[in-house]
């Protein structure tokens, strides 16, 4: 049963590498009042429980966030986060896997949203 689930999860997701990804249409371009940092460590912070720890990378006055899949670890992304400086704040564009799927994973939304402006 668990190989059956497994091989469902890589037909469905298949193999999806970070340039895929940022060529991909954004599921989320929103602002922040947090700096590139304080969103981040807001987001490894939610995520933390539910997935395996992401990649960091620093891209000039921002940061890019690697969000690894929860289901098919080393397989690919799951989601990306361009974290960038804009002000005071930051501006944020994610881009999932599958994010024309209606049965996806909410966890990575769901910390995106609650990182704009909550804690």
């Amino acid at each position: 049963m668990k190989w059956t689930m497994l091989a469902a999860a890589l037909v469905l997701g298949g193999c999806v590498s970070v340039s895929e990804l940022e060529e991909s249409r954004e599921t989320m371009d929103v602002i922040s009042g947090k700096t590139p940092r304080e969103y981040a460590d807001c987001i490894k912070d939610k995520l933390s429980e539910t997935r395996d720890p992401l990649v960091e990378e620093v891209r000039g006055d921002g940061l890019r966030l690697i969000v690894p899949q929860k289901l098919t670890a080393g397989v690919g992304p799951a989601a990306l986060f361009d974290i960038d400086k804009r002000g005071s704040g930051s501006s944020i564009k994610v881009h999932e896997r599958l994010n024309n799927f209606p049965l996806r994973l909410g966890d990575v939304r769901t910390a995106a949203t609650a990182c704009i402006s909550g804690s």
